[in-house]
């Protein structure tokens, strides 16, 4: 059994006020979405990692082979009405967030379709919670609130503006984003700079249960 409801998928509307995006709860079915968070990776700390500097494997692995084949991209492009042949995929993944996250921004322009899809059991607060923006300056006039959990997928179009953003959260926070990109050197140029922040923090997490394991 596939991961994903492509059929929920395809059934959900796109909205085009005031850019254009899908929210599709429970995109991953309810059946697999606890065998895929016992293999979530061990993320060090806030930030985006590649999967370079992760333990992608086992059901995880299979999912984000799912996500990037061509049943997924074919349906990205019958919703979008958009042809992404020859565009490249890239993805990260989150497990936590920081009080820095969070701000209001559009992406940048070398994205073309942004996938976010939440991989948290539950969520009670109200911070941590993104919201798709009529504008850049006010996070409360927002036109949808997109519930960080239970595999809730959201893609959107990258345009000028489509802003985007929550109230400042700090914790545990599991998310995966996938990107079709304008060429393979942003690829390559994201995958880089997001290394060698994975590594920093990987670096950082490592001295921090040093010292606690040291009792300083």
């Amino acid at each position: 059994m596939e991961f994903c409801d492509f059929d929920l998928l395809e059934r959900t509307p796109l909205q085009r006020d005031p850019f254009d995006y899908v929210v599709v709860p429970d995109f991953i079915r309810a059946e697999r979405f606890a065998e895929i968070l016992a293999d979530y990776p061990d993320v060090p700390g806030p930030g985006s990692h590649p999967p370079a500097t992760l333990d992608i494997r086992g059901q995880f692995a299979r999912l984000m082979e799912e996500l990037r084949g061509p049943k997924f991209r074919a349906a990205i492009e019958r919703k979008f009405h958009i042809d992404l042949t020859g565009r490249p995929t890239m993805y990260t993944v989150r497990g936590f967030v920081s009080k820095r996250d969070g701000a209001i921004h559009t992406d940048s322009a070398t994205k073309i379709i942004t996938v976010l899809l939440y991989m948290n059991e539950r969520w009670q607060e109200d911070a941590g919670r993104l919201r798709l923006l009529r504008g850049p300056d006010d996070l409360d006039d927002y036109v949808a609130e997109v519930p960080p959990y239970g595999g809730t997928l959201l893609v959107f179009k990258r345009s000028e503006n489509s802003w985007h953003g929550h109230r400042p959260f700090v914790g545990r926070r599991r998310a995966i984003q996938l990107n079709w990109v304008t060429s393979q050197e942003v690829v390559d140029s994201e995958q880089r700079r997001h290394h060698v922040s994975s590594r920093f923090k990987r670096i950082k997490q490592f001295l921090t249960q040093g010292r606690a394991a040291a009792g300083h």
